[in-house]
């Protein structure tokens, strides 16, 4: 698929992998509707967006863990662009390893609201409006969401689910205008792990993939040709 002058709306695009996706697809000239919670980060990963060649980049502040927002955003993003021919789920929140019950009601509600729930609803919503063309639907799941990995229930209980909603998807949609995929990436260098006070130590930490080179492989994803689509992606560190 060409590219240039195509839209795509991305979820956590304030920072981490989602920003650099952001700006990956703006050197393509893609417009954009940005989604994330930090609207000063949002506002400067826009500015960047425009510089690198973006025709559009609106910004849309939305808690994926607020069914109210969602819908107004997905309603905002529909009326501001006409059409949406690109959406990346990226948005999630990472759960401190630690035995389920040290976990309370709240995280689990935070992390399921916003790494499935919330990416279930903004789909649902944006739905009718990718059927009308050719489009592209990548979620970002997790290497936690086809592995299960001690001390986090909750996490992969989020993002398991992500990975089946992706699969189901994918075989709803054969032969429509939408093609759906999931990336199944491990440890990421990202902001993630810090907002969830539970830093890495650094000798691994650093070893973690890099956002910028996921984003390439996102783009490298959108741009193959219609006879070609990557379903299934899996990254290592």
């Amino acid at each position: 698929m060409n590219l240039k002058e195509k839209i795509a709306v991305v979820t956590g695009a304030s920072d981490g992998i989602g920003k650099q996706i952001a700006l990956k697809l703006a050197k393509e000239g893609v417009s954009l509707a940005l989604i994330a919670r930090n609207e000063n980060r949002l506002t400067q990963v826009k500015q960047e967006c425009l510089s690198l060649g973006s025709q559009k980049v609106e910004i849309y502040v939305c808690d994926l863990k607020v069914k109210e927002q969602i819908i107004k955003t997905a309603t905002k993003i529909q009326d501001d662009f006409g059409k949406v021919e690109i959406l990346i789920n990226n948005a999630g929140i990472w759960q401190k390893i630690d035995q389920f019950d040290k976990a309370t009601i709240d995280d689990i509600e935070n992390v399921i609201s916003t790494n499935l729930t919330g990416l279930l609803m903004l789909t649902n919503l944006l739905l009718p409006v990718l059927r009308k063309q050719e489009s592209l639907i990548i979620n970002i799941s997790s290497h936690s969401g086809i592995e299960a990995k001690q001390g986090q229930s909750l996490y992969c209980a989020s993002k398991w689910g992500v990975t089946g909603f992706t699969e189901s998807l994918r075989l709803d949609l054969k032969g429509s205008n939408v093609r759906v995929a999931g990336i199944y990436q491990g440890g990421t260098h990202t902001e993630l792990f810090q907002k969830a006070n539970d830093p890495r130590e650094n000798e691994l930490f650093n070893k973690f993939t890099k956002p910028e080179d996921l984003a390439d492989v996102v783009v490298f994803m959108l741009s193959r040709p219609p006879q070609i689509w990557l379903h299934d992606v899996r990254i290592e560190y």
